[in-house]
């Protein structure tokens, strides 16, 4: 049952190749905040049970999904904002060559039929930069509505998010 096909791709559970694969993934300015270390730490956390790789029919590693605390922002979890527990977190990621064409409501799409598939949430939410309207724009025409923001402070850098749910 790890393996979960959700055409045209196929999730399963983070494996320590993909993991090492995707901490070396090098978003452009200004998506760069969502590049990750190579540090241990790092790798652990997507190991830890709560990621998927996201792969084609060609076996290519083209993203990941992760779910419940991972897929949360720190200050939002400090400020209550996740509080609802009727609703599963959810957080993405599309491999940097893969992002800007297009391509972004097929994966999504897959991506939250897996997820009600295997947890069966009664809503999905997830917290978005305020200033990625790709991705803001992507997660409106697939339902997700805002309900809320708030700020996120980071090695001195104040970033908005927004929360949304479907």
């Amino acid at each position: 049952m790890d393996n979960k096909p959700c055409a045209p791709y196929i999730f399963k559970l983070m494996r320590l190749e993909e993991a090492e694969n995707i901490v070396k993934w090098n978003y452009a300015p200004a998506y760069s905040m969502y590049n990750m270390s190579d540090d241990i730490e790092e790798i652990q956390e997507l190991l830890d049970g709560s990621y998927y790789s996201v792969k084609n029919a060609g076996d290519e590693l083209v993203g990941f999904f992760c779910f419940g605390e991972n897929a949360q922002v720190n200050a939002g979890a400090s400020q209550g904002i996740y509080l609802d527990q009727t609703a599963l977190d959810i957080g993405l990621g599309m491999r940097p060559d893969l992002t800007g064409q297009g391509k972004g409501t097929e994966f999504l799409i897959a991506g939250m039929d897996f997820t009600r598939k295997k947890f069966n949430p009664h809503k999905l939410r997830l917290s978005v930069a305020a200033f990625n309207n790709r991705a803001i724009s992507l997660y409106k025409k697939v339902g997700f509505m805002p309900k809320s923001s708030f700020i996120n402070e980071y090695n001195g850098n104040k970033t908005e998010f927004i929360l949304m749910e479907n």
